[in-house]
């Protein structure tokens, strides 16, 4: 994956190679780039997140897994890489969340969390005794500027998208959506759009029971009627599923 020559340049992340790589920080990005798919579509009412679960062994209770998670009323995420890491970073975004609403009284702009987020990811690319936090997330919601979507990157850089993917066979994801996307998209249409680049990561499988399929994939959306992030369950899942054919 990496030229032998790199093994010198990666015993800590302050050190450049010469051609001025951080080697640690792009083997955190192999981590993100091999873990489980999450995609985000921003329609013009709303934000779709979705995520596909697998389970390390066959004995893990599947529901124990979260793909996608709320961060306050108004915004979610979802995961690709490192879980653990994951984890740390959204706690503190819940209380970086709180503490604007305490402050201000009013919810945190999704851009002012995103870049807070990648504030701290960007520290552990710069100090010693520290490693890069091996996940992107993709933060979506809806605040004063309407539906947003942004990626992190284990770099400590962000952009916003229309409509992106995380994780493993994201590349395939993100060429669908270019080809797909429509600037008119509606919510119903982002959640369909996101569905469908979900499955055409997984591929033809044979044949998989829709409940069964159902466990495997977790949703959150949000809309600008309500402004409410909320994670969709099982059952509504395999409902949408059963509606779309797939």
């Amino acid at each position: 994956m990496f030229p032998t020559q790199s093994m010198g340049y990666d015993r800590a992340i302050t050190v450049f190679s010469p051609e001025g790589r951080l080697y640690q920080v792009e083997y955190a990005t192999e981590a993100v780039r091999y873990g489980p798919l999450a995609v985000g579509v921003k329609g013009s009412n709303g934000v779709v997140l979705a995520g596909e679960k697998r389970a390390p062994h066959p004995l893990v209770d599947i529901s124990s897994l979260k793909k996608v998670l709320l961060i306050d009323d108004h915004v979610g995420t979802a995961i690709a890489g490192l879980h653990a890491d994951a984890r740390k970073l959204i706690d503190q975004a819940r209380i970086r969340a709180q503490i604007n609403r305490l402050s201000y009284d009013e919810p945190i702009q999704i851009r002012s969390l995103v870049v807070d987020i990648c504030d701290t990811k960007q520290l552990h690319t710069q100090y010693a005794g520290a490693r890069p936090f091996g996940v992107s997330l993709l933060v979506g919601g809806i605040d004063d500027g309407g539906p947003q979507l942004f990626t992190t990157d284990p770099s400590g850089s962000f952009w916003g998208w229309k409509a992106t993917a995380i994780g493993k066979e994201s590349d395939v994801v993100r060429d669908y959506f270019k080809d797909n996307y429509s600037p008119s998209i509606d919510l119903d249409g982002a959640l369909k759009l996101a569905i469908e680049g979900i499955m055409k990561a997984r591929g033809d499988q044979g044949e998989v029971d829709l409940t069964e399929k159902a466990k495997l994939i977790e949703i959150g959306m949000i809309s600008s009627e309500d402004k409410l992030f909320k994670i969709l369950p099982t059952n509504e899942v395999e409902e949408i599923l059963r509606a779309m054919g797939t």
